[in-house]
């Protein structure tokens, strides 16, 4: 099943067919309880309308350097910070930095906002992993790791400057219900960037190209810390524009993950 929160509540979609949740609750689904979803209720199909952010309390969290690709365009982002990432992608444990808090992240069609302090801005296409308390993982959804590369590599303590501010992560456009690591890791990733209707960069990779195994970043996240009404974890990206390319106001980036759907946002 997909979950989509709307202006209107949160609606499932199951066979097709798109209803009404009702009174469902997602902090109260991933506190660890019992899901009370049987699947879609209502006799009336709905239509998706006004499509938010599929998250209520949660925080995003994120791992960082867990492509091949990723690590080697965030050491050409500065001599001075190559030899970290070189350590962190072969070290055991992972680079994991907090994103988001619910308010500054955005779902499909809303605007992702550029840093007025940066010159240099990339999407991070991300599979976001959605975690209950107990560090389960029950589901899916696409994440957009907005980024400033010339903030993060002027120094790596400049990190949560590089990656967070106000509407600086995409989230959507649903949350896929699922436990199934192996048949996610199947499926690709593709961003496509567009300026003035046309596209200006686009690339894919596998999701099987993440280097660490879901279970081990799920674990380091929750070592000395809890969730009580779960958590979202992005899984890094594996897909970089070139090092000439920078974001512009009223870029469109969409990101596909065919399982889930298409994030779709556009950047001011």
């Amino acid at each position: 099943m997909k979950l989509y929160r709307t202006k209107s509540g949160w609606m499932g979609e199951e066979e097709g067919k798109i209803l009404s949740l009702g009174q469902f609750s997602l902090d109260k689904l991933l506190a660890g309880g019992s899901s009370g979803i049987a699947g879609p209720t209502g006799d009336k199909k709905e239509k998706l309308i006004g499509i938010l952010a599929p998250i209520e309390s949660q925080e995003v969290w994120a791992a960082g350097v867990t492509y091949l690709r990723s690590k080697k365009a965030r050491m050409e982002e500065s001599d001075f910070s190559a030899s970290a990432y070189d350590k962190v992608y072969e070290a055991d444990r992972p680079e994991l930095f907090f994103k988001a808090t619910p308010s500054r992240c955005v779902g499909t069609g809303g605007a992702l906002k550029l840093r007025d302090d940066s010159k240099w801005m990339v999407p991070e296409p991300e599979l976001t992993l959605v975690i209950n308390a107990r560090g389960k993982l029950v589901g899916f959804t696409i994440g957009n790791d907005l980024s400033c590369r010339d903030i993060e590599g002027e120094n790596l303590l400049y990190l949560p400057q590089a990656k967070v501010w106000d509407n600086c992560c995409g989230l959507g456009p649903c949350i896929l219900l699922s436990e199934d690591e192996e048949a996610i890791r199947k499926a690709e990733i593709a961003v496509e960037i567009k300026r003035g209707g046309k596209s200006v960069f686009a690339g894919s990779t596998s999701i099987g190209r993440i280097k660490r195994s879901f279970e081990e970043l799920i674990g380091y996240l929750f070592r000395n810390q809890s969730f009580a009404n779960g958590v979202f974890l992005l899984t890094g990206t594996g897909v970089v524009p070139p090092d000439d390319f920078t974001l512009k106001n009223g870029d469109e980036v969409r990101i596909t993950v065919e399982p889930i759907g298409v994030l779709s946002n556009i950047c001011h």
